[in-house]
């Protein structure tokens, strides 16, 4: 038992030190393989029997207060371990397979937050975002799928109000990745009945400034987002769309109005994560390589505000609009290929063209 706690540890430590945001614990036929994902990239790293990789499920399984006599039915945990690189909340999921039973650890770091003019490829966007920040009310958007540093550049957004405009600040998430003393957090717990809707409702009697709410994904949570907004809160919330206009048309099924979209969404930002050519390596680099790298992945923004906001509205409305000038992602992602910032490919992933 104690030579599988060892390897619990170090396995934990090992993906720690490739900034690896899950590990997977893959069941075979005769052996189990554990798999890290580093950035967007799902890296072999080695084998185990598989006698030893039951064990070690067991193991998570037993740190993480799940059932481990259990192996039919998928199941959740979570628990926190201290590593030589700080404290880390691990999430975990089970799911029965052909073979057995897999496993995925999700990492979630404390890590300091960063500034924003660093998450950016472009310092531009990045000035754009902050000066949004300037508003005493309103919704502010961030858009994009799971894993494109929506909550790291919210952060961001938050600490900066935080230092340089003394706002009371109150978060709503789930779960709270990254604790901060520089504002409330609260974490949802629908058992205990704090659902996004609840706690949002909660949260607007304790006389916040600056509200974020991890994401709006339902009726009740984006009235109530678009209500904190409308009677003189700053929202900052994600959703997931594919774009930022993609945004309008999801409150409108959430059955927010258009004119309650007209007098209280500021602005959205439409996010990707992209990775920065390497000068070392030629195409991708090998885990190693992006183990000693600082900066391996960066943001790039589709912002929709202004008069393109206005005129995007319009257009969801079903009124004839001339066509919206404002940089896409198309555009911001090919600017930095022909920059020689990105890899080439990187446009493939991330646009999605009509024939």
């Amino acid at each position: 038992m104690i030579e599988i706690e060892k390897l619990s540890e170090k396995l934990i430590e090992l993906a720690c030190s490739f900034s690896a945001s899950d590990i997977h614990i893959v069941p075979k036929k005769k052996k189990a393989v554990i798999q890290f994902r580093i950035d967007d990239d799902i890296k072999e790293i080695f084998h185990l029997p598989k006698a030893i990789c039951e064990r070690l499920i067991s193991h998570f399984k037993f740190m993480a207060q799940m059932d481990i006599g259990e192996k039919r039915r998928p199941q959740n945990g979570a628990y926190s371990f201290h590593t030589i690189y700080g404290e880390v909340h691990l999430r975990l999921s089970t799911l029965p397979t052909v073979f057995d039973e897999s496993l995925v650890i999700r990492i979630l770091l404390e890590q300091s937050i960063q500034t924003p003019e660093k998450l950016s490829l472009f310092p531009s966007e990045s000035k754009k975002m902050l000066s949004f920040l300037k508003h005493s009310h309103g919704l502010l958007i961030l858009t994009g799928p799971t894993g494109s540093g929506k909550t790291t550049t919210l952060y961001s957004l938050l600490h900066y109000a935080k230092k340089h405009f003394k706002r009371n600040i109150i978060t709503l998430e789930d779960p709270v990745e990254t604790k901060s003393d520089e504002m409330l957090q609260v974490q949802i717990n629908e058992k205990a009945g704090i659902t996004y809707a609840n706690g949002l409702k909660a949260i607007l009697r304790h006389d916040p400034d600056v509200i974020m709410v991890g994401e709006i994904r339902d009726h009740e949570t984006a009235r109530i987002a678009v209500r904190a907004g409308l009677s003189g809160h700053l929202v900052l919330t994600t959703m997931h769309t594919r774009d930022a206009k993609g945004a309008i048309y999801r409150l409108l099924e959430f059955g927010v109005t258009f004119s309650e979209i007209e007098q209280t969404l500021i602005a959205v930002a439409a996010q990707r994560l992209v990775h920065l050519i390497c000068p070392f390596c030629k195409g991708n680099c090998p885990p190693y390589c992006k183990k000693l790298k600082e900066i391996r992945r960066i943001g790039v923004y589709e912002l929709l505000y202004g008069k393109n906001l206005t005129a995007a509205i319009r257009e969801a409305k079903g009124e004839e609009q001339s066509e919206l000038d404002y940089m896409k992602l198309k555009d911001v992602i090919k600017k930095g290929i022909a920059l020689g910032y990105l890899y080439p490919d990187i446009y493939d992933r991330w646009v999605f063209e009509y024939e």
